[in-house]
């Protein structure tokens, strides 16, 4: 199935000025013939753009830790899928993951670094040494070694496109999540940092703000009725809202863009919402 969207949906979820790189009033978004590996892809965002990135015709590669819940994500899906269990900080299963979406599909086109972790809330200054280590294990030291298998293996020679999944708190203060945010502070320049040396590899990021996911119940269920209202589209976001985005993203019809880490809130810094 080929993913079709109209000009003026894509200007809503991502921006007039985006959007008036595209050159017809319709259009449509194909992944044919591409591959890609999803971090944290057994549930939420990563669930999500699996399944439209298979949808839209890529082969894909679902990596989280249970291989249980991968299975049932998979089975849930249409298209080409397969799935591995993994550690997203382990840079070894990083290797290991980029090996296998080669041998199984030939390639590797796309790497979606979706997989975080949070298992610290609170002042950032009262975070102790294991739970701040872990933290930057998965969010960030994560994504460089991912992003340094895929380059090695697959993108050196056939460069694609890396996607990083950050967040609107790596763009701004907020209490209780200042270690979380730093982590997410640090891919974004990491996505830029590696647009600069990487090309004509493209790299890509997606900062959301609230969406309706597990990973995420604690602050929905505490603050997700007033933030909605708050908001210029009155609701929270969907994993779809970040699917959609994400598979622009990476397809040739953003072939153009690198470097850019999208905004993705529900207009919550227009009001600056918080």
């Amino acid at each position: 199935m080929v993913a079709k969207w109209r000009a003026d949906t894509v200007d809503a979820c991502i921006g007039a000025e985006m959007a008036s790189s595209l050159a017809s009033a319709d259009m449509e978004i194909s992944l044919e013939g591409k591959v890609a590996l999803v971090t944290g892809a057994s549930k939420g965002i990563g669930k999500a753009i699996a399944a439209q990135f298979a949808a839209s015709g890529a082969k894909v590669l679902l990596v989280s830790r249970k291989i249980e819940q991968l299975e049932a994500a998979a089975a849930s899906m249409t298209g080409d899928v397969a799935v591995r269990a993994a550690n997203a900080g382990d840079p070894a299963a990083a290797r290991a993951c980029v090996e296998a979406a080669i041998e199984q599909f030939g390639a590797l086109d796309i790497l979606v670094n979706n997989a975080a972790t949070n298992p610290y809330m609170g002042p950032t200054l009262g975070v102790d040494e294991g739970r701040f280590d872990k933290t930057f294990q998965v969010n960030l030291r994560g994504p460089v070694f991912w992003c340094q298998a895929a380059w090695e293996l697959a993108m050196k020679e056939h460069p694609g496109v890396m996607l990083n999944i950050a967040s609107v708190g790596g763009l701004r203060a907020e209490g209780s999540l200042g270690v979380y945010n730093l982590t997410k502070a640090a891919l974004i320049h990491l996505t830029r940092q590696l647009a600069h040396e990487l090309g004509p590899n493209r790299v890509v990021g997606i900062a959301p703000g609230l969406v309706k996911t597990d990973f995420a119940a604690a602050l929905v269920d505490a603050f997700g009725d007033r933030l909605a209202s708050q908001l210029p589209l009155r609701r929270l976001g969907e994993p779809d809202d970040i699917a959609n985005l994400a598979t622009f993203l990476v397809s040739d019809a953003a072939s153009w863009i690198t470097g850019e880490t999208y905004v993705i809130d529900g207009g919550a810094g227009v009001r600056g919402a918080a």
